[in-house]
C-alpha cells in the first residue's frame, strides 16, 4: 500500500492513493461520516498497529464504497499540498554515514569499520514537490543524498538482527540535504544536516509487504535531469537488519521513527571540481517500488 501524508483545506491529512487515479483517500473524513471513532487520527498512530493498518484501511475504503459516495472523499493531487509521509518523526531523524563504499572512496575514506551514525533535526523534515531554500546565507556548498529511508512501526529495544524486518512499517524515499562547509567548521554533522527544510522524504511511505527485497532496489538521483548518483541498495556495507539490530542496542526505536540508510556515490562534494546546488535547481531521487521525490531549490 502506497500511503502519503498531505495537507487540504488547512488540516494535515493521511490517507492511501486511490488505484489507478492521480487521487489520495482521505480516511479521516471517511472515519468521521462512517462514526468510526476508533479509527487512527495520524500517520503515527496507523504505522504503531503496523501490518494491522492496512487491513483497517481496507475495510474503511470498503465500507465507503457501499456507500455509494466515494467522490466526496477522494482529494485529487492538484488540490493537495504534499507532506513527507511522516510529518514529524518522534525524535531526530537516524541517519548511517558512508553506509555505500563508493561513497566513502569519493569523499577519500576507507569502509567504516563501525557504524556512523548522526541526525537531522525533525524542523528538517520536508516534503515531495516542495520549494527548498538554498541557504546562500549560512552556505555556498549545499550538496544532496539521496537515500532509501526506513519507517519504524513498533518500540523496540536491543532488537536482535533476525527479528529486525518485524519492526520495519515500510519504506520511502529521503534526500539528506548537507551544508558541507557547515559540517567542516563544525566537526560535527548536526547543524550542516539540520537546516530547515534538509531532509525531504517521500512521496509515499510504501508498506513493507509490497517490497520484498529492499536490500535489491535502485537509488537514482538527478540534478536537473543529469545523472548524478546510480546506485543500488545491495550495496549497503551495513544492511537495514544490521542498521535496526546495532541502533536499538543505544537508542529506543519508536513507531514514526525513520533510519535514512545512507547514500551511493555521486554527491556533489566527489565531483571534479564540487559541484554544489545552486538557485533554480530541480533534484529528484527516484528508487525503484516508491516513486520518485523531486524538490527545487530557491
Amino acid at each position: 500500500m502506497k500511503l502519503l501524508s498531505f495537507r487540504y483545506e488547512g488540516q494535515t491529512l493521511f490517507g492511501p492513493k486511490v488505484k489507478r487515479e492521480e487521487a489520495v483517500w482521505d480516511l479521516l473524513a471517511m472515519a468521521e461520516a462512517l462514526e468510526q471513532t476508533d479509527f487512527p487520527k495520524t500517520m503515527i498512530e496507523g504505522v504503531s498497529h503496523g501490518m494491522d493498518f492496512l487491513e483497517e484501511v481496507r475495510k474503511l475504503v470498503e465500507k465507503t464504497e457501499a456507500e455509494g459516495n466515494v467522490e466526496e472523499f477522494k482529494r485529487a493531487f492538484t488540490d493537495i499540498e504534499w507532506l513527507s509521509p511522516i510529518p514529524r518523526t518522534p525524535k531526530n531523524v537516524l541517519c548511517v554515514g558512508k553506509n555505500y563504499l563508493d561513497h566513502a572512496e569519493e569523499l577519500g575514506s576507507k569502509a567504516p569499520e563501525k557504524l556512523m551514525l548522526f541526525t537531522k533535526s525533525p524542523t528538517a523534515i520536508a516534503g515531495d514537490e516542495q520549494t527548498l531554500s538554498i541557504h546562500s546565507e549560512v552556505t555556498d556548498s549545499l550538496d544532496y543524498e539521496g537515500e532509501l529511508a526506513v519507517v519504524i512501526s513498533k518500540t523496540g529495544k536491543n532488537i536482535p538482527k533476525q527479528l529486525a524486518y518485524d519492526y520495519v512499517f515500510g519504506y520511502t524515499i529521503g534526500n539528506d540535504i548537507t551544508a558541507r562547509n557547515i559540517q567542516t567548521e563544525h566537526k560535527q554533522f548536526f547543524l550542516g544536516k539540520s537546516l530547515d527544510d534538509s531532509c525531504p522524504m517521500g512521496p509515499y511511505v510504501v508498506t513493507k509487504d509490497e517490497i520484498p527485497n529492499p536490500q535489491n532496489l535502485s537509488v537514482v538521483t538527478k540534478v536537473n535531469d543529469e545523472v548524478r548518483q546510480n546506485g543500488n541498495t545491495s550495496n549497503m556495507i551495513f544492511k537495514i537488519d544490521e542498521l535496526i539490530a546495532e541502533i536499538s542496542k543505544y537508542v529506543t526505536l519508536e513507531p514514526g521513527d525513520v533510519i535514512l540508510t545512507g547514500t551511493p556515490a555521486g554527491v556533489g562534494k566527489g565531483m571534479t571540481p564540487p559541484t554544489y546546488l545552486k538557485k533554480g535547481d530541480t533534484v529528484k531521487v527516484s528508487i525503484e517500488g516508491i516513486g520518485t521525490l523531486v524538490n527545487r531549490f530557491e
